[in-house]
Parts: structure tokens; C-alpha cells; sequence
């Protein structure tokens, strides 16, 4: 079991906007980056977090950091892989792990 990977998401928040509009545009990025899109210069343009001005990089972190569904979601990737839509209290996000 690995205690530290790095990952890379976009968040689109439902801070400030409705869930159904935030889960429309998640669901419009998510299927552009498996079209083949690049998701670290969808994550500069559309994330609503502080790390989409490194294409969504959040560096290495360890269990117990992140909230329950982002982390099971992150640590339950391959390298290379692109998560399914993940929702947690920050809204929602779509995550690679990039180790």
C-alpha cells in the first residue's frame, strides 16, 4: 500500500453556483480530457482551485490529507490515469495521479 502519491485535479466549485451547472461543466471537462484534450492546460484555464496555475499539480501528499472521497479517489489510480468525476464539500473534481 502506498503511503505518498502525486496527483493533479480540476475543481469546479459549487461555491457561489448552483450543483447542477458545476456538475454540467465537470462532466464537459472530464470528457474533453479523455478525447485528449491537456489537462494541465484545461486545469490553468477552468480550475476554481489555487493550483490550476500549475495545471492542477498538488504535489505528493499522504493518506489522511485530503478529504475521504478526493483521497480514495486519487489513491485508487494508476500513474497516468484519469479519475471518474469525484464530488466532495469543495465541489467537484477530476483527478490523475501523476507519480
Amino acid at each position: 500500500m502506498t503511503d505518498q502519491i502525486s496527483a493533479a485535479h480540476i475543481l469546479v466549485s459549487t461555491d457561489g453556483k448552483d450543483k447542477e451547472t458545476a456538475r454540467k461543466e465537470i462532466d464537459a471537462i472530464h470528457a474533453d480530457i479523455k478525447g485528449g484534450a491537456d489537462f494541465a492546460e484545461i486545469a490553468k484555464d477552468k480550475s476554481d482551485c489555487p493550483s490550476g496555475s500549475r495545471g492542477g499539480d498538488l504535489g505528493s501528499f499522504g493518506r489522511g490529507m485530503m478529504v475521504p472521497e478526493f483521497e480514495e479517489a486519487a489513491f485508487g489510480l494508476e500513474p497516468g490515469a484519469l479519475s471518474d468525476v469525484v464530488e466532495t464539500d469543495f465541489g467537484f473534481h477530476v483527478i490523475t495521479r501523476t507519480e
